[in-house]
C-alpha cells in the first residue's frame, strides 16, 4: 500500500441515521478529497441529541474488539490515518488507546488525528472520567490534536481567558506528545463578532492564527467536519498554513450555506436542530475546491 497515493482512514466516532455529525460529517468530505474511509460507529442514533427525541445504541469495548479483530484477521487494518471523535464510554476509549498501538505497529507511519470530544461552551457531554483517560492515555499517542477551546481547558486545567494562557496550554499539550495542535475556534477577546482558529506545529516551530467572522447560531457537527478536513489537508498540502486555511475556508463555506438555509426556514414549524443540519452535500464544490478568503497569520 502506498501511503501517499492511497490514503486510508479508520474513523471512529458517532453515527446518526438522519443528519450530519460524527462519521456522517467526516466521511463524505474525506471521500471527496480522495481518502478511503472505513467507519466504526461509537454510537448509532436516529439523530443527534439536539433534537427533542433521540433513540439508538451505544457500542462498548467488546463491540469494538469484535470489529477490529475481524479487520485484523482479514488483514484489512492497513491504514495511513486514524481519526477519533465522540466516544462516550470509558472502556471503549481505553480500547482505542490499545488500538492506536496496534495500528502503529502495523504501519509505523500512521498518523493519529484525535478530536478529544468532551464538550463545548463550558458544558461537558461525556462522563467526567473520560477527561483523565484523554489526558494520560490518548493525548500522548496523538500526532495531531484538534480540541476546541473548552476541551483545551479540560485537558490542561488552564483557563483560556487570554492568548498567553491559551498558548501556555498549547505548549503543555505539545509536551505530552502531539506534534500539531489545531484549535477549531476560540473567542477573540473584546471582539464579539469574531472567532479565531489557531494551529501550532513543533516541527515547524510556528503558531498561526486565522480570524473568522462569526456566523450566527451554533452548528452541531462542525467540529467533526473541522477535524476531518484538517486531516485531509495536512496530508495533501504538507504544511500547516495551507492546511488550516483550506480547512477553515471550507468549513465557513459550509456554515454559510447552512445559515442561508436556516434563514429561509426560520419561520417554519421544524425543530431548530433540523433547520441547522450541516449543508454538506450542497457544499460539494467548496469541499473539493476550497475558497481562500481567510488567510492565516503568525501569532
Amino acid at each position: 500500500m502506498s501511503c501517499s497515493k492511497n490514503p486510508r482512514v479508520l474513523s471512529i466516532q458517532s453515527h446518526v441515521v438522519s443528519g450530519y455529525v460524527g462519521n456522517k460529517s467526516a466521511t463524505f468530505p474525506l471521500q471527496l478529497l480522495g481518502f478511503e474511509v472505513d467507519a466504526i460507529n461509537s454510537v448509532q442514533l436516529s439523530n443527534h441529541t439536539g433534537y427533542k427525541v433521540f433513540k439508538g445504541q451505544v457500542l462498548d469495548d467488546s463491540d469494538l474488539e469484535n470489529l477490529v479483530t475481524g479487520l485484523s484477521e482479514n488483514n484489512l487494518d492497513n491504514y495511513t490515518h486514524l481519526l477519533t471523535g465522540y466516544i462516550g464510554s470509558v472502556s471503549f476509549l481505553k480500547r482505542v488507546a490499545s488500538l492506536v498501538n496496534d495500528l502503529k505497529a502495523k504501519n509505523p507511519n500512521l498518523i493519529y488525528v484525535c478530536d478529544p470530544v468532551m464538550g463545548d461552551n463550558g458544558k461537558m457531554y461525556v462522563p467526567e472520567e473520560l477527561t483523565d483517560i484523554f489526558k494520560n492515555e490518548i493525548v500522548p499517542l496523538a500526532d495531531i490534536l484538534t480540541p476546541n477551546y473548552f476541551e483545551l481547558e479540560l485537558l490542561t486545567g488552564r483557563k483560556t481567558d487570554s492568548i498567553e494562557e491559551l498558548l501556555k496550554g498549547v505548549k503543555e499539550l505539545h509536551e505530552k506528545g502531539p506534534e500539531i495542535i489545531a484549535i477549531s475556534s476560540t473567542k477573540v477577546l473584546d471582539q464579539n463578532d469574531k472567532l479565531m482558529g489557531i494551529v501550532s506545529s513543533v516541527k515547524d516551530e510556528s503558531i498561526l492564527k486565522i480570524d473568522i467572522p462569526l456566523i450566527p447560531v451554533s452548528y452541531t457537527g462542525s467540529g467533526d467536519l473541522f477535524a476531518a478536513l484538517f486531516l485531509a489537508h495536512i496530508h495533501l498540502e504538507g504544511n500547516i498554513k495551507d492546511a488550516i486555511e483550506k480547512t477553515i475556508n471550507t468549513l465557513r463555506a459550509v456554515l454559510l450555506k447552512t445559515f442561508k438555509h436556516y434563514e429561509s426556514r426560520k419561520e417554519t414549524g421544524e425543530q431548530l436542530a433540523q433547520k441547522i443540519e450541516l449543508h454538506l452535500i450542497q457544499s460539494k464544490k467548496e469541499i473539493e475546491n476550497p475558497p481562500r478568503h481567510l488567510i492565516a497569520q503568525p501569532l
